[in-house]
């Protein structure tokens, strides 16, 4: 799920940095925005996990879209397994709540750690440290 975890060092993390971040993953897109858009931009950890919160949401959306496009040709093509597909598709929903819960709660312990991919494509482009703070 998370991988390369790691605890914020001493004074690194106010409870305010930890609930923020925590709100970040459980608030989609609304906590994140106001985050990076105020004065929690300056404190790390609360930049830190406003960007890569935003980013799974970004991600999780154009997950959702295509799959819902996906079920859509399927279901015009042939009906029975267009309409499995659908009946399967909350499961999708299922797993992006269980894993912003997951997130949230590491977030709120006051630990840094990366999202498979979506940490990495962060990184790349420069939005967040290599360094995890």
């Amino acid at each position: 799920m998370a991988s390369n975890i790691r605890q914020a060092g001493e004074g690194e993390a106010s409870d305010s940095d930890r609930l923020m971040a925590l709100l970040a993953y459980i608030i989609g897109f609304i906590v994140p925005l106001i985050i990076l858009l105020t004065e929690g931009k300056n404190r790390p950890f609360q930049r830190y996990h406003a960007v890569q919160a935003l980013a799974l949401d970004i991600a999780w959306l154009v997950i959702f879209i295509l799959l819902n496009i996906f079920i859509s040709i399927v279901s015009a093509v042939t009906f029975g397994l267009g309409l499995v597909l659908a009946c399967l598709f909350p499961i999708a929903g299922l797993v992006a709540v269980v894993l912003f819960i997951y997130y949230a709660v590491l977030a709120y312990q006051g630990k840094y750690f990366d999202v498979p991919v979506v940490t990495a494509f962060c990184r790349e482009r420069g939005w967040l440290q290599a360094g995890g703070a």
